[in-house]
């Protein structure tokens, strides 16, 4: 499994230890950085996120800001992706069995790495569950394609 990772500035050293983290649990992990302190713009690593995960490059995307709520907004706009910006695992665990989440999105500046790492296994452990929630996740799809 491909995990697509960016994130801005201000999320330089969190990413770098969630890479660590979920390449020591076997993911491959692409990174689209920044690796710099230097202040850039974070829509451009939401959307290199988005972009591989919806063109199939990554099976799930990993993108981190200051908030994780710019970002998420970034790789959210690419058709096709399914963001949750969360701050605690319990959301991050029933995005992916309910909403079918695609990318998770969280803020350096909010948590620490610890609940990162929380946050990041909930995510990835759990699996969608369909039935019930497929009706409501083909009418989000249906609101991105009208």
């Amino acid at each position: 499994m491909k995990i697509a990772m960016g994130n801005d500035h201000s999320a330089v050293d969190l990413k770098n230890e969630i890479k660590a983290y979920v390449e020591a649990k076997g993911y491959e992990v692409i990174d689209f950085g920044t690796n710099s302190s230097e202040s850039c713009d974070y829509p451009v690593f939401g959307e290199k996120v988005g972009r591989a995960v919806a063109a199939g490059e990554a099976d799930y995307g990993i993108a981190i800001c200051g908030t994780g709520i710019g970002i998420g907004i970034a790789a959210g706009k690419v058709k096709g992706v399914r963001v949750c910006t969360c701050s605690e695992p319990y959301s991050a665990r029933l995005s992916r069995m309910h909403n079918n989440t695609n990318v998770l999105s969280f803020g350096a500046r909010v948590i620490g790495a610890e609940m990162a790492k929380m946050i990041v296994d909930e995510w990835l452990d759990n699996t969608y569950e369909g039935g019930r929630h497929e009706r409501r996740v083909a009418q989000l799809m249906e609101i991105e394609n009208s």
